[in-house]
């Protein structure tokens, strides 16, 4: 029972002494900054029950020596040799890096901020390693931003500025690992540039627009010419292709017409040999030089105006009888009928070609 009674003294002592520390967390100092100010709230007091909240890291030490890291919940100090000396908060802390001035590559001047973004991984290093961790880390930021900007042009600086902010991390972090602190995100918020040197920048991002509307527009004119050649070259190959079919087909309809002509003079003159050795077959053969001649004779002067005339032109029967005589002689000097064979394509061919020339 009288233990009982004691752990509720202890308990009711410890929430008030509680609600004093938060209450003299409050009170701001004079004349330092937001972080210093986060950094230097009261520290809680030895009440030897002790509650650390989740997510910090009480640092006690033990007559003046670093003695152990209380962990969040419920913790036991010995009374005036224990000491809570430092109060770590393991959250991700946002810092604002203030607007500076830096030197680019090209010998402009800009002005730029950013955000931190950072984690306490070791709280005792962070206690012990610097005297106040987040004005360590944006002085580091802000020296790092310069030195970086300096090694880019005023180009670079707007294209690389992923770039920028991972060479800044890994900066920091080289930096801050015997503090205890890892950097874990840095953005850049805003970059500003002199007045003219903006101006200039806006008649180059014109003057771009231009060029690349002017590229454009000749990529167009050149594609459109080349289509249009294209266009009439293919035309050309379809017409001569077409010309050349015509041809063929033409080639190919004469040579049949050739063919189809040869067949039918060599059956007439086929026809005609066999009537002209019928009976009564020189009478017809004299009836029909007669009208050959008289129809040649009549084509006189039609064609040309040169005109060659036998002297008997109008000795029709002599004409007539030396056609007989020479028609006679020949029939005596061709040789007697063989067997009758069927000639090839190419021989009647070449044998209505031939009677064609003599017939003429």
């Amino acid at each position: 029972m009288v233990q009982t009674n004691m752990l509720r003294a202890l308990c009711r002592t410890s929430g008030a002494l509680h609600l004093l520390k938060h209450s003299q967390r409050t009170v701001p100092r004079f004349g330092a900054t937001a972080a210093q100010q986060r950094w230097a709230s009261s520290l809680p007091m030895n009440t030897v029950v002790m509650f650390v909240p989740q997510q910090e890291a009480w640092v006690v030490e033990r007559m003046g020596r670093f003695d152990r890291i209380l962990e969040p919940g419920l913790n036991f100090l010995i009374p005036i040799l224990d000491r809570v000396r430092y109060v770590q908060s393991l959250k991700e802390i946002v810092i604002d890096v203030p607007e500076q001035s830096a030197v680019s590559l090209d010998n402009v001047t800009l002005q730029i901020d950013g955000v931190l973004y950072l984690r306490i991984l070791d709280p005792h290093k962070a206690s012990y390693g610097v005297e106040d961790p987040e004005y360590a880390v944006t002085q580091l930021a802000q020296t790092t931003m310069r030195s970086e900007l300096g090694k880019l042009t005023l180009d670079k600086v707007f294209r690389e500025r992923e770039n920028l902010n991972s060479q800044i991390v890994h900066c920091i972090n080289e930096a801050s690992d015997d503090w205890g602190i890892r950097c874990l995100r840095y953005e850049i918020k805003d970059i500003q540039v002199p007045p003219r040197v903006k101006e200039s920048m806006q008649m180059q991002v014109e003057a771009e627009r231009r060029k690349r509307a002017t590229v454009l527009e000749s990529e167009g004119t050149r594609e459109a010419h080349i289509n249009v050649a294209e266009g009439y070259k293919q035309a050309q190959i379809l017409a001569s292709e077409g010309e050349k079919a015509e041809q063929i087909n033409r080639a190919a309809g004469e040579a049949q017409a050739m063919l189809a002509k040869a067949e039918a003079k060599s059956k007439a003159i086929r026809l005609l040999s066999d009537a002209l050795a019928e009976q009564n077959g020189n009478a017809a053969a004299s009836l029909s030089v007669a009208e050959q001649y008289v129809t040649a004779f009549s084509k006189l002067a039609k064609e040309s105006n040169t005109i060659l005339l036998p002297t008997n032109t109008g000795d029709i029967s002599g004409m007539v009888t030396q056609a007989l005589t020479i028609y006679s002689t020949l029939a005596k000097q061709s040789p007697p009928k063989a067997e009758i064979s069927t000639p090839s394509p190419a021989e009647q061919t070449s044998q209505a070609a031939q009677a064609s020339t003599s017939a003429q």
